[in-house]
């Protein structure tokens, strides 16, 4: 079986329901029932047949289509990644939160956006990302010979939110008896970005930013005493800056860029390899397809990506009046973007909920588009393809035995635990 892009206009027509225009109007993010986050894909599908451009109760704009977020992903003219407006009120603009959030590449545009990029991708370069791979494989086979000395395992603990760690550890250069926090201090702080942020959440985000930056600050005055290699260590390349043009990363950008590396290349490569072993759980036939052919293993990450995005939501603001297929957007308004609906859009995917691991072309946006698509996404997909090959490769008859727990999140997806038997 293989997918191909839809390029009928008429065969993407979707008649509206009533039920869906009703799941429509009631739709927000700040008052979701819990079956929602087991699965949201019948909401976002209705969203797409009845308002693929809906405005919430609070006057921010959820879309759906995928059209539409590739336009905005690849105009950074008229749409912010600033953030600083929207995470003021959030989280109070004194606190450590917003001060991260607000400094870190993902949520900046130019000129801080376009410095930091450059320094990091210099050390994330095809050669340095080639020279990793032997160490990851060593990784991943040590995982996986204390797994089958047990016999069983919880894939989210001993295995999939282990590797991220251990990856972005070595990036940068973080010894390896000081990683055990490194963990619980990304899941806290990502933690405090879903849409709804209650006192408890918000606390351990603000400890979690507070205790890394005093770790990082003494990280950093050891590596500024003693330098490693900047075309392989990212910390010692921020810190030096970019030789040609001489830039440098203020102290604040400096630390607060370093957390957001972790953050970004633990969580969501944590959720894809756990959500690409649960979907060969879900879909035997398709796990069957990639033991008879360990070749589709890199369609196949590209489809765990787009079936179940480990990041689901993204955001823009509207800076200047203008419009969206028809619809009008003031200057300041909110956008969410829906990655987890456009990624099942039909008029995009065939049977786009129907796991392909052969799918292609795939023009998932997991990892976004244009200038802020996921400046460690090679990284990524590496780790994601030597993981699931080689677990499946060992444990072809892996089965589930006991009950998963799916994370409680809108924007992140992914399990807290997912418990196996290896036989």
């Amino acid at each position: 079986m293989s997918s191909t892009d839809r390029t009928d206009p008429e065969s993407a027509r979707r008649s509206v329901s009533g039920d869906d225009a009703a799941i429509a109007r009631a739709f927000s993010l700040k008052d979701l029932p819990d079956a929602f986050y087991d699965d949201p894909y019948p909401t976002y599908r209705a969203l797409q047949s009845a308002d693929p451009i809906h405005r919430m109760p609070d006057g921010s704009l959820f879309l759906t289509r995928h059209r539409d977020l590739e336009a905005i992903y690849k105009d950074t003219t008229r749409f912010s990644s600033d953030k600083k407006v929207e995470f003021a009120p959030k989280y109070g603009a004194s606190s450590l939160l917003f001060q991260h959030h607000t400094t870190s590449l993902v949520f900046n545009d130019p000129p801080l956006h376009t410095r930091v990029r450059r320094l990091i991708a210099g050390a994330l370069n095809p050669r340095a990302i080639a020279e990793m791979e032997p160490g990851l494989i060593a990784l991943v086979d040590r995982l996986l010979d204390d797994m089958q000395a047990r016999g069983n395992a919880d894939l989210i603990e001993d295995f999939a939110s282990a590797i991220p760690v251990e990856v972005i550890g070595n990036l940068l250069a973080i010894p390896h008896e000081d990683r055990a926090p490194l963990r619980g201090w990304s899941l806290a702080i990502l933690g405090a970005l879903e849409p709804f942020l209650s006192e408890d959440v918000q606390a351990r985000g603000e400890r979690a930013v507070s205790e890394f930056l005093d770790y990082l600050r003494c990280l950093v005055a050891d590596r500024r005493a003693r330098p490693g290699d900047a075309e392989r260590d990212v910390l010692t390349r921020l810190i030096e800056g970019e030789a040609t043009s001489g830039e440098r990363l203020s102290e604040i950008e400096l630390l607060q860029n370093c957390i957001f590396i972790l953050n970004a290349g633990h969580e969501t490569t944590t959720n894809l390899i756990g959500n690409g072993l649960e979907l060969l759980l879900r879909f035997p036939q398709e796990r069957q397809r990639l033991i008879d052919e360990p070749a589709l293993i890199k369609p196949a990450v590209e489809e765990f990506l787009r079936f179940e995005s480990s990041n689901q939501l993204g955001n823009r603001r509207v800076v200047q009046d203008t419009e969206l297929d028809g619809v009008a957007l003031s200057e300041g308004a909110l956008i969410t973007l829906c990655i987890g609906a456009a990624n099942r859009d039909p008029d995009v995917f065939a049977q786009p909920g129907q796991l392909d691991v052969g799918r292609s072309p795939n023009r998932h946006l997991a990892f976004a588009t244009g200038a802020h698509a996921c400046v460690g996404l090679t990284l990524a997909r590496l780790e994601g393809r030597i993981a699931i090959s080689r677990f499946l490769a060992r444990f072809p008859n892996f089965k589930a035995s006991g009950p998963t727990h799916r994370a409680r999140r809108v924007r992140f997806r992914g399990f807290t635990s997912l418990p196996v038997t290896l036989a």
